[in-house]
């Protein structure tokens, strides 16, 4: 991961970057934008240099904007004028990002951060070049990225020290969901995703991990991640990862989705659909790699954390449309449709989750539908609570993170879609509104925490189709900032 070091003198400027911003309106339209006074002063002439360049080269100032200048035979060889928006965090992440890219050719780059820059803003720079320099491959083939530092100019550079050692482990935490989703399902099974779990826990202090193979959740009556696991191969697992500082004064239980690949078993999808079911958990990437992370910042909130794992795949051994499970818990599910598995695990976690854990607050993020898609595109998922304080709290954490959320509503008209003849839940009722439905069935699992759950309907934001600012394409770790921001307020 690229190294990042704040400093207060350079000692080497290879590459040097200015921030720039808009200028204030001009009376015969915009005014080109202007440098931002630096809280180092930067080489002489550099200053004076990026002043001529930002109108010449039309600079708007705007978050994200680069523009790179050659200077043969002189020191830096390169200037980068880079546009910082209102200079807010979410600005500074997005130039962040775009340095990213844009220096992907570099070796070193030093960035001269303004006089009055705030720890938001550092963080936002921090996350944003560590965010957007990540790459996952298996082979290796190709060239990457050159760009291994980046230093950050600061008056003071012992006063951000902090600011960018949380920024390295929200990004570190990120990058590890981003691999776990990208991993190949060849390799991916639910004992691998357990796996590393144990290896990634096993570095840092005060974690317990218990995981329970599919003997365990048979003795205990997980009946809903067994129907789901009982096609493949790979036979399910339950993660239970707990982080539990002696200051704690609030239990919070995350649960995420772990389909480690999903054919849709015997309503099996088509082709395009299943290409990249690999994807299908990341909801358990996001919370084993927030809880990770939690416990690297030492975080004062206690955190269980279940992943329910299993492999969907089609055999004689698969579970049937029309079947009756019986969920932790003994509620019984029927399900018409096999690819509506998400919900199953889900459904035993969340009953675990209430009936043993006794939590204060009640998460859960899933890859579930593909209603989330339709109704609110590519970036942003879904949130349902009947907590408006927590619903409120966690989309501010969302929007601070630099992520997409939108709240929605949980009718209670839909509640009679659930009704089965044969069992006491429907588990995929196909009268519309997927996401929304999808959420109700969870909330039957929630019992006394009902008024203080969450759900996160996650499947759209887990995936880039495309580089974008700080995201790049493939999957996206999406909620584990989100998360950790949260998890940081809890109180």
């Amino acid at each position: 991961m690229l190294a990042i070091r704040p400093i207060a003198e350079p000692d080497r400027l290879d590459v040097l970057v200015l921030p720039v911003r808009p200028a204030e309106q001009a009376a015969d339209g915009d005014a080109p934008a202007v440098p931002v006074p630096t809280a180092v002063a930067p080489p002489d002439g550099t200053a004076e240099e990026a002043a001529a360049l930002a109108p010449a080269a039309r600079l708007t100032g705007r978050a994200g904007e680069v523009h790179t200048q050659l200077r043969a035979g002189r020191s830096p060889g390169r200037l980068l004028l880079i546009g910082i928006g209102d200079g807010g965090e979410a600005a500074w992440r997005a130039a962040g990002a775009a340095l990213a890219r844009s220096a992907v050719d570099e070796t070193h780059i030093t960035i001269a951060l303004p006089a009055d820059v705030t720890p938001a803003a550092v963080r936002g720079l921090t996350e944003g070049l560590l965010l957007a320099s990540y790459r996952f491959r298996l082979t290796e083939a190709g060239d990457p990225p050159a760009l291994s530092g980046a230093d950050l100019l600061l008056a003071d550079p012992a006063a951000h020290e902090a600011t960018v050692a949380t920024a390295r482990t929200t990004a570190a935490m990120t990058r590890l969901a981003r691999d776990l989703t990208n991993a190949p399902s060849s390799v991916k099974n639910p004992e691998w995703f357990a796996d590393q779990v144990a290896s990634a826990a096993a570095d840092l202090p005060d974690l317990r991990l218990r995981v329970r193979g599919p003997a365990e959740l048979a003795a205990e009556g997980f009946g809903g991640i067994l129907a789901v696991g009982g096609g493949s191969a790979s036979g399910p697992r339950l993660v239970e990862l707990d982080w539990h500082p002696a200051d704690a004064r609030t239990h919070v239980v995350l649960i995420g989705k772990g389909i480690t690949f999903d054919t849709g078993g015997i309503s099996i999808k088509p082709v395009p659909a299943m290409k990249l079911m690999r994807k299908d958990m990341a909801g358990a990437a996001a919370v084993v790699a927030a809880t990770l992370g939690a416990a690297a910042l030492r975080l004062p909130v206690r955190i269980t954390t279940l992943a329910p794992l299993a492999e969907n795949m089609v055999s004689g051994s698969a579970f049937r449309p029309g079947d009756v499970i019986r969920h932790y818990g003994g509620t019984t599910s029927e399900t018409t449709n096999s690819d509506a598995e998400g919900r199953l695990v889900l459904a035993d976690a969340l009953a675990y989750a209430v009936d043993q854990l006794a939590p204060d607050l009640l998460l859960d993020l899933a890859t579930l539908t593909g209603a989330n898609a339709v109704a609110l595109g590519k970036r942003t998922a879904a949130l349902y609570s009947e907590n408006d304080q927590l619903a409120a709290d966690v989309l501010a954490a969302v929007e601070a993170a630099g992520e997409a959320a939108w709240r929605m509503p949980l009718h209670t008209d839909y509640v009679e879609y659930l009704g089965s003849e044969v069992a006491d839940l429907y588990s995929a009722p196909t009268q519309g509104a997927g996401s929304v439905v999808a959420a109700l069935y969870l909330r039957e699992f929630t019992g006394e925490l009902r008024d203080r759950w969450l759900h996160l309907d996650m499947s759209a934001p887990s995936w880039a189709d495309g580089d974008h600012a700080e995201l790049s394409r493939g999957a996206t770790g999406w909620g584990v900032r989100s998360l950790l921001r949260w998890l940081a307020n809890v109180n």
